[in-house]
């Protein structure tokens, strides 16, 4: 294999390591709020204030969370992925 071909399986190992971290960090999160739906109904009941419950705050939260993360990817993508890429196919990366 030459350098560039290991360049590139390097980026692409980094470009799955980082989506299988959020995406891990996403269901973790989806799902730790679905088992409190099913399993813990009257904590996610408990006001937090007049007309807020814990359980709307935590859905909410889930759908801020999640375009944080798809933020961080995308900023990742945008910042270090496409500019390797970019390096890569100019010859200028070894």
């Amino acid at each position: 294999m030459d350098s560039s071909e290991v360049a590139f399986q390097d980026v692409a190992r980094r470009r799955w390591r980082i989506a299988i971290v959020l995406t891990l960090a996403m269901v973790a999160m989806y799902f730790g709020f679905i088992l409190l739906v099913a399993f813990d109904k009257p904590l996610l009941g408990r006001l937090v204030s007049p007309g807020l419950s814990l359980g709307m705050l935590l859905g909410a939260l889930v759908i801020v969370v999640s375009w944080i993360m798809t933020w961080i990817y995308v900023r990742w993508a945008n910042t270090h992925y496409d500019r390797v890429l970019h390096d890569l196919r100019a010859g200028t990366r070894q």
